[in-house]
């Protein structure tokens, strides 16, 4: 079954046409990466899929449902999650104080053994939940960006650029908790620009440029398409790893 298809969708900001007739598909429990340089439509993508930026045109279905024109927080209740660039949690609140937002609705119980799954993915989560959102390292932020959506069981996360602006190591172990969510059956479409990483995690690959989907492949396919690779991501065969 397609956790997620994508078919000729058209999106604007304003008068500006982002996504010309873009389609892609990621099968469930599969983590499909959507690559590309800065600017050429993945966090569109990303938005219009969680509906905050609504296509003009085209259909985007969720595990079979057709989702195009729902609010964000219908489409939220069907089980997607994004975990957004740059993070956005909340500064003023502590680490679990922001986990617990992702779970009000749920009672205490529920979201202490939701908690504590994610502190053993994110064991430094467990050592920092009291200390303020603001205090924490870019590394941190973002193993909390994870953490948050997590909660409750989803079923489709969208990530947006997780590896931007870390460290190697970080990066590493984001990848390493990326892999074990595909473990626990999660989807994940994963916007990115760091091309090695996406590699490490993603069974299939997408590169949009200037909106358009332009290439569709797995590893084999995308290690051998050295013309792709220099063409739309500025990197040759030899750099892929």
């Amino acid at each position: 079954m397609k956790a997620l298809t994508i078919h000729h969708i058209d999106t604007y900001y304003g008068m500006s046409h982002i996504l010309h007739g873009l389609s892609l598909e990621v099968p469930e429990g599969d983590i499909v990466s959507l690559l590309g340089r800065n600017g050429a439509g993945k966090t569109t993508t990303i938005r219009s899929v969680m509906g905050m930026t609504p296509p003009a045109r085209g259909s985007i279905k969720i595990f079979g449902e057709e989702v195009r024109g729902l609010r964000p927080n219908r489409i939220y209740s069907r089980g997607v999650r994004i975990v957004p660039q740059g993070r956005h949690i909340f500064p003023m609140l502590s680490v679990e104080e922001n986990l617990r937002l992702a779970l009000m609705e749920f009672s205490s119980v529920e979201f202490n053994k939701q908690k504590e799954r994610v502190y053993q993915m994110f064991p430094v989560l467990a050592e920092r939940q009291r200390q303020k959102g603001k205090t924490l390292s870019g590394g941190e932020l973002q193993m909390l960006a994870i953490a948050r959506v997590i909660m409750g069981n989803p079923r489709l996360i969208l990530m947006d650029e997780p590896s931007e602006g870390l460290a190697p190591l970080i990066i590493t172990r984001i990848e390493k908790s990326i892999l074990e969510l595909k473990q626990k059956k999660i989807t994940i479409l994963l916007a990115e620009q760091n091309l090695q990483s996406a590699l490490r995690v993603s069974d299939f690959h997408n590169i949009i440029d200037n909106g358009i989907n332009v290439f569709s492949g797995n590893q084999e396919d995308l290690r051998a398409d050295e013309e792709v690779q220099i063409k739309y991501l500025g990197v040759g065969k030899y750099n892929t790893g």
